[in-house]
């Protein structure tokens, strides 16, 4: 059976914001349900960037698949800077077979009549449903279908540089050697399935053997490095991600994400200095964002932990303090991740003073509006419920709070997850034990909880 030609596909992951102000985009969902199939009904083999994925690096491998992929799809729904530059790469050395989509309503910065775009709907509160998802599965199916005959006979030309330029000529791409190229596809592919299996089976070992095996770093996909990197995370093999990160690409080292979860293995081997150096670097070149301060202020509560351990009460009341101000500052620099909202309130509630419990009333509703909201826009993942869980164990709601436990329980993906909300609804509950409140049904809930971290 002949092997079907490559199609590039260019999008973002997962939920992104509406660059209009809708409701948040669910492309991994539009990217399963319709543009996937879509490229397999046209005959042609789907392969999805991990560019952004690797923090917007446009490194070696994709300006492989760039350029060697017979066919390439590319949203342009978010306005993506990376993206336009790719699709002006693409179009420099195809003079035919690329395909540019984008969701209806949004405004794309250049007219997009002169790259032959295909538009889409989102359908209502951008849900993409099934409707939505037939229509542009079609859609697709049909336009590269056209695109296949068009590259047949030599004929419609969708880059503008070709159609400017009758002179100007591509490269030999068949010089190019494709035939490696593929290969490299067909391993990473193998190599991403490996990681799952090993993530799966909490194997670091194997995990050691496959870095291993990668070879020269200027060879491995930056998304192979993110998959291995995340996978030592998954089975809390801290040293790893650090002696990983020290031989990854000067590029990858540079990359946000990186760098914030080098700051955040830093901190669960004990090296706060580390990880506060890491992560308050990275805040003072970039600004505030939710994820960074979110792990600034993880630092802070766990150093104030320590302090108390050790019976240095002045010290941890300053740690508790600046572990305030970092998960606040990220929850302000955006409302919609609910996380270091969470934070922050969990630490005034154990604080407990006046003006601290004031805080968190005010706080609390901007919270719980920011992660209904999110709920509204996507399915909800462990980390939703758990919010939902610590919102009524804070404020005392019972019923809501096992209803919460219940629904979170059954989304756990790793086995920290649990972990860590037992180890903040802990907090809350010897803090109010301290204030002489006892709350049964809180333990009860804690146990449910850490049981599910050892399993």
């Amino acid at each position: 059976m002949p092997e079907r030609p490559l199609c590039f596909v260019i999008m973002p992951f997962g939920l992104k914001p509406d660059p209009g102000g809708g409701p948040e985009i669910d492309f991994d969902r539009i990217y399963r349900s319709a543009i996937a199939p879509g490229i397999e009904a046209a005959g042609l083999q789907p392969v999805r960037a991990d560019e952004e994925r690797v923090g917007g690096i446009i490194h070696k491998p994709m300006f492989e698949r760039l350029l060697l992929c017979d066919y390439a799809l590319v949203d342009l729904t978010t306005g993506n800077p990376n993206v336009f530059y790719e699709v002006g790469v693409r179009h420099a050395v195809r003079p035919s077979t690329t395909l540019a989509i984008f969701a209806r309503g949004q405004q794309i910065p250049f007219d997009v009549n002169y790259v032959r775009a295909l538009p889409y709907d989102l359908g209502e509160r951008h849900n993409f449903g099934d409707d939505q998802a037939a229509a542009l599965r079609q859609a697709i199916g049909e336009r590269l279908q056209q695109l296949r005959q068009d590259a047949a006979g030599a004929a419609a030309v969708d880059s503008p540089l070709f159609q400017l330029l009758n002179d100007y000529q591509p490269p030999d791409i068949a010089r190019l050697k494709t035939d490696v190229f593929r290969q490299r596809v067909a391993y990473a592919s193998e190599l991403k399935q490996r990681l799952a299996e090993a993530r799966e089976r909490r194997d670091v070992d194997a995990l050691h053997t496959l870095e291993a095996g990668l070879g020269p770093v200027d060879s491995v996909e930056a998304g192979v490095f993110v998959d291995l990197f995340l996978s030592y995370r998954a089975v809390k093999s801290w040293q790893s991600m650090v002696d990983l990160y020290q031989r990854l690409p000067l590029e990858l080292q540079r990359s946000a994400m990186l760098r914030e979860q080098l700051g955040f293995a830093y901190n669960r081997l004990e090296q706060r200095d580390q990880a506060l150096r890491v992560l308050q670097q990275l805040r003072e070149e970039q600004g505030p964002s939710s994820e960074t301060c979110g792990l600034i202020g993880r630092v802070y509560k766990d150093l104030w932990q320590q302090a108390v351990q050790a019976g240095e009460k002045l010290k941890g009341r300053g740690f508790l303090a600046r572990a305030i101000e970092a998960y606040v500052e990220g929850f302000e620099s955006d409302w919609r991740d609910a996380y270091p909202g969470i934070n922050a309130l969990t630490l005034l509630e154990i604080r407990g003073d006046e003006g601290s419990l004031q805080q968190k009333r005010r706080l609390l509703p901007v919270v719980r509006f920011a992660v209904t909201q999110r709920l509204r826009a996507c399915e909800p993942d462990y980390w939703d419920h758990a919010t939902l869980l610590e919102l009524a164990v804070l404020e005392e709601s019972e019923v809501e709070a096992y209803d919460q436990l219940t629904l979170a329980l059954s989304r756990v993906r790793e086995p920290w997850e649990p972990e860590t909300t037992a180890n903040n609804l802990a907090l809350i509950r010897d803090a109010r034990a301290g204030r002489g409140v006892q709350q049964p049904w809180l333990t009860e809930i804690l146990q449910e909880l850490e049981s599910a971290a050892k399993s």
